[in-house]
């Protein structure tokens, strides 16, 4: 990493950083010279129980390590708890990640509500939390970085994990929306989707594979996005096993009907073929781009 990757003064709040990826991050940040808030409540995979010394031992090694660091035992729900602690501690806020999470896998006709309700309170509602208790602090000074972890359990699905994917997608609109709002006050926005051997994937992922996802793997992308010299904003990035990619939506350039005279379902099975063609696909970064084409076909058919 570069030595222009550095956070004097800098105070980075990682929530879930008990253990996993969380860990591997606030360890990377302290390394780099930033004061870092260490919060996790300690609970099992699953959203249960509670145990300060998850928290506690990370903080013990960034110290031991000659970094400063400081505990925070509070549920992500309880953001603003976290950021005053930041405050307390160290007089600012810098950077957000957004890291706690859990796991409830089941196949929706087994799922209860209680399964749906906790993921989302946890990923949804504490990054929530989070974020805006500390977004009128990152305003005022004009400067900020705020990193959310999606999954490609959202981006792309997977098999017991609905209310997971819907979670973790839902973070990456809320990352596209906040870099846009975020951008003239220099508050970047980005979200990753890790690949990582914790114990959130422990089980899931072949023994072989697992040994070789390090969580140390995937926190160089997070200390950079949460850097001053990283300019990106509302990106999505996947990685994991030392590797990283830019992901992007696409489109296909679809098909106009006219507006006028309107169109059957018959039409639409007619074209189904072109509609779905992404020969030439657009990659919309806005709404604006998003509605080019829609708005080529009204002009198209313009009285």
């Amino acid at each position: 990493m570069s030595e222009s990757v550095q956070f004097q003064d800098k105070v980075v709040i990682v929530t879930g950083a008990g253990g996993g990826l969380g860990r591997a991050h606030a360890l990377l940040f302290a390394k780099h010279g930033a004061k870092v808030v260490v919060n996790d409540l300690g609970g099992s995979t699953q959203g249960e129980g509670a145990n300060a010394s998850a928290a506690d031992r990370v903080v013990a090694e960034i110290r031991e390590a000659g970094g400063i660091a400081e505990a925070n035992h509070d549920s992500v729900t309880d953001g603003d708890k976290i950021v005053q602690n930041a405050l307390d501690a160290f007089g600012r806020i810098d950077v957000v990640v957004n890291n706690a999470g859990i796991l409830r896998d089941k196949t929706f006709h087994k799922m209860d509500d209680s399964d749906w309700d906790l993921v989302y309170r946890v990923h949804v509602e504490g990054a929530y939390k989070v974020t805006r208790a500390a977004w009128p602090h990152l305003r005022e000074q004009a400067y900020g970085r705020v990193i959310f972890t999606a999954s490609t359990s959202g981006i792309y699905g997977n098999f017991g994990q609905s209310n997971y994917g819907m979670a973790k997608l839902g973070l990456y609109g809320l990352t596209r929306t906040l870099a846009l709002e975020g951008r003239k006050n220099n508050i970047l926005v980005n979200a990753i989707a890790p690949t990582g051997g914790t114990r959130m994937t422990e089980g899931l992922i072949p023994p072989q594979v697992f040994e070789r996802l390090k969580p140390e793997l995937v926190s160089p992308l997070v200390v950079y996005l949460g850097s001053e010299a990283c300019q990106e904003t509302s990106g999505l990035f996947e990685v994991g096993g030392g590797w990283i990619g830019k992901t992007r939506w696409e489109r296909s350039l679809g098909v106009g009907f006219d507006p006028e005279a309107g169109f059957s379902p018959d039409d639409v099975a007619a074209h189904w073929q072109q509609i779905c063609d992404f020969d030439g696909a657009a990659h919309p970064k806005d709404n604006i781009e998003a509605l080019k084409e829609m708005m080529a076909n009204l002009q198209k058919y313009s009285l």
